[in-house]
């Protein structure tokens, strides 16, 4: 998710690749349990935790030693809340215990989700002028909050839960193409997958 296009020999390799990729697969595993393609948790949490979390969390990083500061925020960002969407399921699953599954409430999980939701509207008004796939990625963020959201709180559970399915499936494709441009794009040294160029409001 990097917001600039620091050049030269001194920097590190951008990192946008491995990160969009860790989005785009933890978030393909996730949406097909939403969707109801697959049940359960366990072999949703290895992602959740290698790609989700510790891939954007590397890519941050790399990202805040290029000082990029959009990217650094974004990839940390999404990359904790996967750690504790990994946490929350072993929670969910009894793994820390009887007592602590049988103390949750599911609201509180809703407060994070508008935190995030909060947190990932004023990340698309950055995105607004880093490129046209981000500014995507963005907006699906938004509404896969705005789902996950509403659903915590019981307020519309069938849309709300549908809406965060597929805003979370689409999250994955395009984060995959983003991925895929980075990378190629880099290779190549020329634009091999256009990413878009930035709306141009703000700047």
């Amino acid at each position: 998710m990097s917001g600039n296009q620091n050049q030269g020999s001194n920097l590190p390799v951008e990192p946008g690749g491995i990160g969009l990729l860790g989005l785009a697969i933890v978030t393909l595993v996730a949406s097909s349990q939403k969707l109801g393609v697959t049940s359960g948790f366990s072999y949703a949490i290895p992602w959740a935790l290698f790609l989700g979390a510790f891939a954007q969390l590397y890519a941050s990083f790399n990202d805040s030693k290029r000082n990029n500061i959009f990217g650094t925020t974004a990839f940390a960002a999404y990359a904790l809340f996967w750690f504790a969407v990994g946490i929350t399921w072993l929670i969910q699953m009894g793994v820390f215990g009887e007592t602590m599954k049988a103390d949750i409430d599911i609201k509180q999980l809703g407060f994070a989700f508008v935190g995030y939701l909060i947190f990932s509207i004023y990340m698309t008004i950055g995105a607004v002028e880093t490129n046209k796939v981000l500014f995507t990625i963005f907006v699906l963020i938004d509404l896969l909050f705005i789902g996950l959201s509403l659903s915590s709180f019981n307020i519309l559970p069938e849309f709300s839960h549908q809406l965060a399915a597929w805003s979370e499936l689409a999250i994955s494709m395009v984060s995959f193409y983003g991925s895929a441009a980075t990378v190629l794009n880099h290779h190549f040294e020329r634009e091999f997958l256009p990413l878009g160029k930035p709306l141009g409001i703000f700047k």
